[in-house]
């Protein structure tokens, strides 16, 4: 990802759940009428970039309690 990226996420993840909820909820519909094989394909690319990157190290997986918890203090 990018910094301007990054940045966006930061910021949408410091808003209170129901904004966080608006937010995801106008992305998802921006998404529509887009070619679903394309966003299919994109998640596929993601998920697969996340899969070598676990197993290269490049990354390292968190227990569900601890990246919860990191995420409730946000």
């Amino acid at each position: 990802m990018n910094a301007h990226l990054d940045h966006v996420i930061d910021e949408a993840l410091a808003l209170i759940p129901q904004e966080r909820s608006a937010v995801l909820l106008a992305l998802l519909d921006s998404l529509e009428g887009s070619d679903e094989s394309a966003v299919s394909n994109a998640w596929a690319a993601e998920i697969a970039q996340r899969k070598a990157d676990l197993r290269s190290g490049v990354a390292n997986a968190v227990p569900w309690a601890q990246a919860r918890a990191r995420l409730t203090t946000l």
